[in-house]
């Protein structure tokens, strides 16, 4: 990658999901990029996510793009604010990353990558609800602190090899991952961030989080056999 194409901005776009929806994301793409990671935020947080952020800063190095998309709309993220009720609601979230995965692939450029799931928290359930509907669509999902036992039978639905990471002092996390894990026929791998706490805001640890992702999605997005093979969908489509 070129100096050029490293210090360019993402392209702020609106993503229609259907004719009541449309959510906002950054795009950061570039012309040699090897595959495309799409990021599904925790509770709370949204495209401007500082770690998500800085995740997909550390994929570009690696030669892949990223879409950080906001799960609500700008209405829904006020409700939220007061009853904290639509962050949990994973089928919901789940549609939005669907839809938004259905955007890259109806994209002419964009459908010839390879696509991976980055979600943190309440995203990391909606990610792999979302990889379970699209099967061969999703080639990795990595999850960050994430609740993947919110996504339910979905799991075991989920083809995509799928990288579990948490910090090693979010015991209640680890243990509900471990649980997941064993519901999961895909490969997966658990990784513990040795002293981390569920934000990953120890020096360091991010970081680590950041190169855990890389390797993987380097793994399965990268590869010499980088032709999906998939159906062209068109936008919109269900």
């Amino acid at each position: 990658m070129n100096s050029n194409e490293h210090q360019q901005p993402p392209q702020e776009l609106e993503i229609t999901i259907d004719d009541k929806v449309s959510i906002k994301s950054s795009l950061n793409v570039f012309e040699r990029a090897k595959g495309i990671v799409l990021f599904a935020h925790g509770s709370g947080s949204g495209r401007f996510s500082r770690r998500n952020r800085y995740v997909a800063s550390v994929l570009k190095q690696t030669g892949i793009a990223s879409l950080l998309i906001d799960l609500l709309t700008e209405e829904e993220e006020k409700v939220d604010l007061v009853t904290r009720e639509l962050r949990f609601d994973i089928d919901l979230l789940a549609t939005r990353v669907v839809g938004a995965t259905k955007w890259l692939l109806a994209d002419s450029a964009l459908s010839k990558l390879k696509i991976g799931y980055f979600g943190a928290s309440t995203g990391a359930s909606a990610a792999l609800v979302a990889a379970a509907e699209l099967g061969e669509y999703i080639s990795a999902v990595v999850s960050r602190g994430g609740r993947p036992d919110l996504a339910g039978q979905a799991l075991t639905k989920v083809k995509a090899p799928t990288l579990l990471i948490v910090g090693g002092n979010d015991f209640v996390v680890i243990d509900l991952n471990k649980q997941a894990m064993e519901q999961m026929t895909c490969q997966k791998e658990l990784v513990i961030v040795p002293g981390a706490g569920h934000l990953f805001e120890e020096p360091g640890a991010l970081q680590q989080v950041a190169q855990h992702a890389a390797n993987w999605f380097k793994r399965y997005l990268c590869s010499d056999k980088n032709k999906t093979g998939r159906p062209h969908v068109k936008r919109g489509a269900n």
